[in-house]
């Protein structure tokens, strides 16, 4: 399979951009194609990892170390685990975390609204009256995003169990199933943007990641094309907040997830940008509004309101009489199991009813192979508390129970399970779900949710789809009395919604964001672009809505700015970013410098004591081929961080250009070895310096190792390089407790087992001791 790395290390990040995205779902990498492609440099940061095809968990094992939870401002898991579920005491969200955001471990469904959907008041009026700029944007994101049906019967591709049982779950309704628009591959070949992608292997592990390149996330499509345009692209950043300097300049401020800068108390970084979009998802722009009205952005009275989850409920239609082949492949190869397929392929369309709020669809699902080792004792302990059991005598009866005992036996792809059919459906909850921050973490309330109305509808209409099949159904066990009729959600809408001025809504109609509580005035240059902005569930699966919303925003914004989107073809050709075994550790060194001293190191500290002028930071040394850097005689690695430094700034300084030199051989009477830091650093007030310091570690009187790489000797220049006048000079040093803390950051990345991680770890540490050795022992042995 023919993918490259989108991502690049966090060290080649730049102080200022054109344009900040925060996010790699349709909105933001919408926005980072089309802005690229507007001459824009652009900057995207994602607080995931980036998987390529091939490397998505495909055993239970593997799933579970993706798994992370956030409930009642605690913790749990990877905070780049891909499978993130964030639960609350009345509706849960499952999104996922990674370079292609939700688009990874979704059904990848395009279905346009219903038309009186589009035509709601909750809507801007822009909008409303300019319908042709929906749909011409629809065109946009389909273009790029290819959705089309399940060719059944072309060219060879079989029929699908799980799709003939939704037939007949219809017939049995006295309705019609018929096939959907999605975003996935059934042919080799380029697509769209000019990325390699290869044809659907059936296997049905759509939701847990796709392995083989078929499946149309924004991680095929839109993120390549804005590399491929010069966007540059940094995972696993975690965006914290915004705010506005006072010359203009948005500023992003971020945090390094791998970097566990936070145990030395360290301020985040930060990078400026002209124009910021924000596209984290529903829940993920809006947790960064709201901290950032926190901390003194004005923004709409409506952040945090209006929040949906689209009407959906999750539901099964466990052990028919009809054979579903509703489990994943797994770890399973293609052509050893039977044809599963993608993860949603047909629907019941129950729309167009005479109140638009009692539309509902009826869509079919499955479940991955990686998590399917749970689902038989999951299914069978769910159906004896929660379900209500058919069968149509003895005969029946026995074949049932048969079954169930075929899926113990012989695992989920047999039996009771094999017979089960899953159902996603999406409806017209009352959109009136509330975001906030509680100790700094997202909390979302929605009292009483899962007793409106229309979730006991749709579990008779389950019911219906069910019988049709002769199963049992068996509700999602939140909604049940039980548990308080809780709900989870896959299609978090609102909290950022669209409205006419900022007593309606969040943003405008181009995603533009009110800068205050009242009127149509909004921050220049701060957009947001995604499902956050939606006013209302829309009773189907959102995507193509957001994206087309996104393309539209985007298409504003050229004609706003003065620049012109090139949307013709372009084969996708990136540079070969092969990802091989680093290492990294974070530090933080403390002392005094002055500016009254541009000679003595010893003086200018003794003068910044004196005066109070402290200097401070915080360092993540990466080297992202430890091999190469124990090899090149400079040992060169990547700075990233912050810098305290009141006589500079009173707020923190992020750095650029950071470059850390391990042990390089200095000329001198005796042996030396010096430990280099250079970087350029830079203010919120746009203002730049140039840093340099070393240590110096040599053999003098005394046992001095410890003070000798625990002391940094620093100098501060007035501009961008060593060639502009000396601001002044300090001294540095690591204190115990840090130090301590220092070790524990230590890991090595990108590993390919446990057993290369010890090796290269140990390497390293042979390294690092080696050359201490070299100097402090080895310099005092006799020589023959």
């Amino acid at each position: 399979m023919n993918f490259k790395r989108l991502s690049s290390p966090i060290g080649d990040i730049k102080n200022h951009y054109d344009v900040v995205v925060i996010g790699s779902g349709y909105g933001a990498s919408i926005a980072a194609s089309r802005l690229s492609r507007g001459g824009k440099k652009v900057c995207l940061l994602e607080r995931g990892k980036e998987f390529l095809p091939g490397e998505y968990p495909r055993t239970n094992v593997q799933a579970l170390k993706e798994m992370q939870f956030s409930t009642k401002g605690k913790h749990i898991g990877s905070k780049t685990g891909l499978y993130d579920f964030h639960m609350n005491d009345d509706i849960s969200v499952f999104k996922g975390c990674g370079l292609g955001g939700t688009s990874l471990v979704n059904a990848n469904v395009s279905l346009v609204p219903e038309k009186r959907v589009l035509e709601h008041a909750e809507w801007p009026t822009a909008i409303r009256q300019d319908p042709d700029s929906y749909w011409r944007n629809i065109a946009r994101a389909k273009h790029m995003l290819q959705p089309n049906p399940y060719p059944e019967g072309q060219n060879g591709w079989p029929k699908l169990p799980k799709a003939e049982a939704m037939k007949k779950s219809a017939a049995g309704m006295g309705q019609t199933a018929k096939y959907l628009d999605i975003n996935v591959t059934f042919k080799d070949g380029k697509n769209n943007a000019g990325q390699d992608q290869y044809e659907c292997k059936l296997c049905g592990d759509c939701m847990t990641g796709c392995n083989y390149g078929a499946k149309n996330t924004t991680l095929m499509n839109y993120l390549p094309d804005a590399k491929n345009h010069g966007a540059e692209i940094f995972t696993e950043v975690s965006v914290k907040y915004i705010s506005r300097g006072a010359n203009g300049k948005w500023s992003v401020h971020y945090k390094i997830q791998t970097a566990n800068s936070e145990i030395f108390g360290a301020p985040e970084l930060f990078v400026t940008a002209d124009i910021v979009v924000i596209g984290a998802g529903s829940l993920g722009s809006t947790e960064i509004l709201l901290r950032s009205k926190e901390r003194g952005l004005t923004t709409s009275n409506k952040v945090g309101e209006r929040f949906t989850g689209n009407g959906d409920v999750l539901g099964f239609g466990y052990n028919c009489d009809e054979r579903v082949n509703t489990v994943g492949f797994g770890p399973h190869a293609p052509g050893s199991l039977d044809p599963v397929g993608p993860c949603i392929t047909s629907v019941i369309d129950l729309r167009e009813q005479p109140v638009l709020e009692a539309g509902i669809v009826i869509e079919d699902g499955n479940v991955p192979g990686a998590v399917a080792p749970a689902i038989t004792p999951s299914m069978l302990a769910i159906s004896k508390l929660f379900g209500k059991e058919h069968a149509d005598g003895i005969v029946d009866f026995a074949k049932k129970k048969a079954r169930e005992l075929d899926s113990m036996v012989r695992g989920p792809h047999h039996g009771a399970v094999e017979h089960t059919q899953a159902f996603l459906v999406m409806a017209h909850d009352d959109g009136n779900g509330k975001m906030s921050l509680e100790d700094d973490h997202l909390k979302i309330t929605w009292k009483g949710v899962g007793k409106q109305p229309i979730f006991t509808d749709v579990d008779k209409k389950l019911r219906e789809a069910t019988e049709a099949i002769g199963g049992e159904y068996v509700v999602n066990p939140t909604w049940t009395k039980l548990l308080n009729y809780d709900l989870m959600t896959v299609h978090p809408l609102g909290g950022c919604v669209m409205g006419d001025d900022a007593e309606k809504g969040v943003v405008n109609h181009k995603g533009e964001v009110f800068s205050s509580n009242t009127g149509t005035e909004v921050h220049k240059g701060l957009y947001i672009s995604d499902g956050a902005i939606i006013p209302l569930p829309l009773g189907v699966n959102p995507l193509i809505t957001i994206s087309a919303l996104a393309e539209r925003s985007c298409e504003l914004m050229a004609a706003d700015y003065g620049f012109t989107i090139d949307y013709s073809y372009k084969d996708v050709v990136l540079p070969n970013n092969e990802r091989k075994p680093g290492i990294q550790f974070t530090e933080t060194m403390k002392g005094y410098f002055s500016t009254n001293e541009t000679a003595s190191f010893d003086i200018g500290e003794k003068l910044g004591k004196e005066s109070g002028s402290a200097f401070e930071f915080t360092l993540t040394v990466t080297s992202n081929d430890v091999e190469t850097m124990l090899k090149d005689k400079n040992h060169k690695a990547q700075l990233e961080g912050v810098v305290k430094a009141p006589a500079l700034s009173s707020k923190p300084l992020t750095i650029s250009d950071g470059v850390f030199n391990l042990f390089v051989d200095e000329v001198a009477d005796v042996p030396t070895k010096l430990m280099k830091y250079s970087m350029l650093m830079h203010s919120e007030e746009c203002k730049n310096y140039y840093f340099y310091g070393y240590k110096v570690v040599r053999d003098d009187k005394g046992f001095d190792m410890w003070k000798d790489t625990c002391t940094l000797f620093i100098t501060v220049h007035d501009g961008n390089d060593e060639t502009s006048p000396v601001l002044g000079k300090g001294i540095l040093v690591i204190e115990t407790a840090d130090f301590a803390k220092q070790m524990t950051t230590m890991k090595v990345l990108h590993a390919k087992s446990k057993i290369e991680e010890v090796k290269i770890m140990a390497q390293f540490g042979k390294y690092f001791s080696g050359s201490l050795f070299d100097i402090y022992v080895k310099s005092k042995l006799p020589s023959f």
